[in-house]
């Protein structure tokens, strides 16, 4: 049972993991195309960008709910129901754009954690008003990406998502560099995003309602109002998925704030290591996803040897590939990081720092599939304390005393030091919560 778990997440994961990458790879386009364009936007996308990362995937956090209740639904033979749930998670989303869009469009409690240059701040909210009006567009996308990920049908999102880079591609280097108009940097990357998110939901969309995969769940047929029982049962396993999201980005997205007190060169090297540690958690989130909908099957249909199978076929293999991952990592750093900037003094910030996420690959990649399988088992509020605990109070607040407080304060490099122990507590307790859920089982 264990190696036909194995091939049956490995089967579910690489579609993810392709479909993941290509979405980062839109954040490595922007990276690439500002960090040759200006240090300016450059560090406004770092900041921008990563608030808009921490709304986003806080409120996609509470509507990612669906996986679990659609994996238990077919697990139960509760086929009838699976549908339902895609329409109510759908009304969930409308509702959530809402606070998402008018915090991005009013930015001013977050920028005052922190002291920014005028010139950056100006650049970051234009840059934010603009993706503001594509998040509608990336919460429903959102929706319909569990939604089909919970009943393993990957690979369609895989197509749209690499079609959707390389017309962020195309898009982002003509705006940027000014091929039809004049360069605008920040805002150019801005633009793209907001558009292909729109068209990456209405592709999804179409998929979604057209495809014979999933024409026996009729997902848009007999379209419900909201029903507060389902909204409700979605809540109570959302808002601390929400919540997890939430804590484990602000705490990258803080650290951007509080570097750019060290000035736009702390931050623009920062924000490459820091996209480098997004692109490589892809393999194990693919894997953990993968996990969720065995674990979640399984656990609908009460079958617990199976889910005990699948929770070590995940662990097993993105513990095992992530440690290779971080070995590949630190060996090619100098290249890795040449190819993002051309400014010898961003390179020897994120030189300096690369070590770090190297290190923590194998924590990381083991609470990740931890927290994703006590998903599938609707364990939601234990493993959001964790998170909470290592990722703000480990982590940030760690990280703010060792980069500015500490004896001899560390810099940017105290936050990632920190951000290693958070991995290392979250995986820990986060691996005993699990620990003690399989032990109920027996």
């Amino acid at each position: 049972m264990f190696a036909q778990q194995s091939r049956a997440i490995v089967s579910h994961a690489w579609p993810i993991l392709i479909a993941q990458l290509a979405s980062m790879g839109m954040m490595v386009i922007d990276t690439v195309l500002l960090g040759h364009h200006g240090t300016v936007d450059l560090a406004a996308v770092a900041v921008g960008g990563g608030i808009y990362i921490a709304v986003v995937f806080a409120l996609v956090g509470i509507l990612q709910a669906v996986a679990p209740t659609v994996a238990h639904h077919v697990g139960a033979k509760r086929e009838h129901e699976v549908a339902g749930a895609l329409q109510q998670t759908v009304w969930l989303a409308a509702v959530l754009c809402v606070p998402g869009m008018l915090i991005l469009w009013f930015p001013d409690p977050i920028l005052a954690l922190s002291t920014i240059e005028p010139a950056v701040e100006e650049k970051l909210r234009l840059y934010l008003r603009i993706i503001a009006c594509g998040m509608p567009a990336a919460l429903l996308y959102r929706t319909f990406y569990s939604f089909c990920n919970a009943l393993r049908q990957p690979r369609p999102l895989m197509v749209i998502s690499l079609a959707n880079t390389l017309l962020h591609l195309g898009l982002a280097w003509s705006l940027v560099t000014g091929v039809f108009t004049e360069p605008l940097g920040a805002l150019g990357c801005g633009l793209s995003n907001m558009a292909v998110n729109w068209v990456g939901c209405g592709l999804a969309a179409l998929w979604v309602a057209k495809s014979p995969a999933l024409a026996r769940f009729r997902p848009f047929a007999d379209w419900q109002a909201p029903r507060w029982a389902t909204m409700r049962e979605l809540l109570r396993l959302g808002l601390p998925m929400g919540f997890s999201n939430f804590v484990e980005i602000t705490s990258f997205t803080l650290i951007a704030l509080f570097v750019a007190q060290l000035g736009a060169t702390a931050v623009a090297g920062h924000r490459i290591v820091a996209n480098l540690a997004a692109l490589c958690y892809m393999l194990p989130l693919a894997l953990a996803i993968a996990t969720l909908a065995q674990v979640g099957q399984a656990a609908g249909a009460r079958d617990w040897a199976r889910s005990r199978a699948a929770i070590g076929a995940g662990l097993l293999l993105a513990g095992g590939l992530s440690t290779v991952l971080g070995g590949v990592l630190w060996l090619a750093a100098g290249p890795v990081v040449f190819a993002y900037t051309s400014d010898p003094a961003v390179r020897l910030v994120a030189l300096s720092l690369i070590g770090y996420i190297a290190l923590y690959q194998f924590f990381d990649a083991v609470q990740t599939v931890a927290a994703y399988s006590l998903r599938g088992y609707k364990i939601t509020f234990a493993p959001m304390l964790v998170h909470t605990v290592a990722f703000w109070g480990v982590g940030l607040f760690g990280g703010w005393w060792l980069a500015f407080r500490a004896p001899q304060p560390m810099g940017v490099e105290g936050f990632w030091l920190a951000s290693l122990a958070s991995l290392v507590v979250a995986a820990v307790l986060i691996g005993a919560i699990l620990w003690r859920a399989l032990k109920r089982q027996q």
